[in-house]
């Protein structure tokens, strides 16, 4: 009974049904002036990992908001490499762009290549490139586009607590190449042991190399804690990408423990084959990616305007298999006018 009053009372207060495809949703919460379309601009998109479901959907975002505001795009791959994303930068610097979004990575990584952008007068926007939120990012960002990294953790630590009836068994996955996935990691693990549920085990592993090393990790763990592991918690769904298939031959069905939940997510790999199926992901908490890219393209908008930024910060979802029934969707894409409202600030 206290599961089943828990969980519900974290539903009611956490799960946007009405923000999934297919449904209703409240107005647009963000920006409602600003300045008119820049024209003819080209931009580069640094995307840190294009495998990473929401680095690709970010991108998606920001090429069809783009399209509208009447933009060139460019988009150079970090292929999830320190190397490889320096070198983009390098590229994007040689394209002399109107400006450039890094998308998905830590700027402090790249901050000596970051400084050429910023010394070369280039307007930088960015999407999860540190644990600072929206304006005035360090390293000369304009403007870092995310959900509070802190609220999309304590949803997902709440979700393991409710549905482990306030006694989850819970391993943590995270990589600390980013200083946001330790952070969001930290507070997993502190609301868990807060709320009587206990962390067996804190993984680090880079979240490039999820194919080859989930399936033995999962196979290890799977070992040393045994029943005991009745929750999975993650700082992106790519780290249950690769999970399914080390418990199925481990004979575990795909809706028994340990359940797995993402803080941050909500790319289209993990709601229709996993969350939509209920097959090894129960939920994710996902963040609004086709929207976050609209919102970076009206951010760099605003800079080569020579006007302050917005200010915004997108509201999460805690997305489960009940809340995407009767959706259509493979992503969380808020039918709540976003497009039309950016569009008239740009009179487009």
């Amino acid at each position: 009974m206290l599961k089943r009053t828990l969980f519900k009372a974290l539903l009611a207060g956490t799960i946007l049904t009405t923000a999934l495809p297919g449904h209703a949703q409240e107005a647009f919460d963000g920006p409602t002036s600003g300045p008119k379309a820049a024209e003819g601009k080209t931009i580069v998109v640094l995307a840190g990992d294009l495998k990473n479901g929401g680095i690709l959907g970010v991108t998606t975002g920001i090429e069809e908001a783009a399209a509208k505001i009447g933009w060139t795009v460019k988009v150079i791959d970090g292929a999830g490499s320190v190397q490889s994303r320096s070198a983009a930068v390098g590229q994007a610097l040689a394209l002399v762009p109107d400006g450039i979004v890094i998308n998905g990575f830590d700027a402090a990584e790249q901050q000596a290549a970051l400084e050429g952008v910023a010394a070369a007068g280039i307007p930088m926007v960015s999407w999860h490139s540190g644990p600072k939120i929206g304006c005035d990012a360090p390293g000369g960002i304009f403007a870092n586009v995310s959900t509070d990294a802190m609220d999309v953790s304590a949803k997902a630590a709440e979700w393991a607590l409710a549905d482990g009836g306030g006694k989850p068994g819970v391993v943590i996955f995270t990589d600390s190449t980013y200083t946001i996935a330790i952070l969001k990691a930290a507070k997993l693990k502190e609301i868990i042991e807060a709320g009587g549920g206990t962390v067996l085990q804190w993984v680090d592993t880079p979240i490039a190399e999820t194919s080859t090393r989930m399936g033995p990790l999962t196979t290890t763990l799977l070992q040393q804690h045994g029943a005991n592991w009745t929750h999975s918690l993650a700082i992106n769904d790519l780290y249950f990408d690769f999970m399914g298939p080390a418990l199925a031959a481990a004979g575990i069905d795909g809706a028994a423990n340990p359940k797995a939940g993402s803080a941050g997510g909500g790319a289209e790999a993990a709601l229709p084959r996993r969350i939509r199926t209920g097959q090894y992901q129960a939920v994710t908490v996902a963040e609004p990616l086709n929207l976050q890219g609209w919102q970076l393209v009206d951010e760099l908008n605003r800079a080569i305007s020579g006007e302050a930024c917005s200010g915004y910060v997108t509201a999460p979802a805690l997305v489960t298999q009940e809340g995407l029934v009767g959706t259509e969707g493979n992503a969380f894409d808020p039918q709540n006018g976003y497009r039309e409202a950016y569009a008239a600030i740009w009179g487009k």
